[in-house]
């Protein structure tokens, strides 16, 4: 096979598993991940955070952004664009949102950020020891995270996600740390 079969066979599995958590452990398992979230933004002091909006089964952070937000933390959200680009939109509530390409959501002011970023929270499907991801194969974080070297990048996942090895291409960004526990 190739990295790129390898890599398709993989999401297949992953999206399965991840369909079939279940819900009280995926919840407990978010609340977990939002309190270490917090402590590291707290303790870095950032001000700029990346962060995407849950859609379907993933670590639901919405918590974690409103906190944020109370925090005067400065919350940018990804609105999916044509061609693998990402526009990134303020989040001033979780309450006005719209629904953009592939079902994910985007906050539907279009006030547009451009400026630096502290901390990139990453999602995915599968993530390994050495800190790579597995995203959803459209190539939308990695266009984006190699514009933004210093910011440190936190992979969260749940634990069946976290595998050997990925297969990586030329194009992938390694994290820069993995948030996942045992549950």
């Amino acid at each position: 096979m190739t990295i790129k079969e390898d890599k398709k066979a993989l999401r297949k599995v992953m999206l399965e598993k991840r369909k079939d958590l279940n819900p009280a452990h995926a919840k407990e398992y978010s609340n977990w991940i939002c309190i270490e979230l917090e402590k590291l933004i707290v303790n870095r002091n950032c001000k700029f955070v990346h962060a995407y909006i849950p859609i379907a089964n993933e670590i639901d952070i919405s918590p974690l952004l409103d906190k944020l937000i109370s925090l005067n933390i400065t919350v940018i959200c990804p609105k999916t664009l044509p061609k693998r680009k990402l526009e990134n939109r303020i989040l001033y509530s979780l309450d006005e949102l719209e629904t953009g390409i592939m079902g994910t959501r985007h906050p539907m002011h279009t006030d547009v950020y451009d400026g630096e970023i502290d901390f990139i929270i990453v999602p995915g499907l599968a993530f390994d020891k050495e800190q790579y991801r597995l995203g959803y194969g459209c190539g939308y974080y990695d266009n984006f995270l190699i514009n933004y070297p210093d910011a440190y990048k936190v992979g969260i996942f749940f634990p069946f996600q976290n595998i050997d090895a990925i297969p990586v291409e030329p194009h992938d960004v390694r994290l820069d740390t993995l948030l996942v526990k045992e549950f």
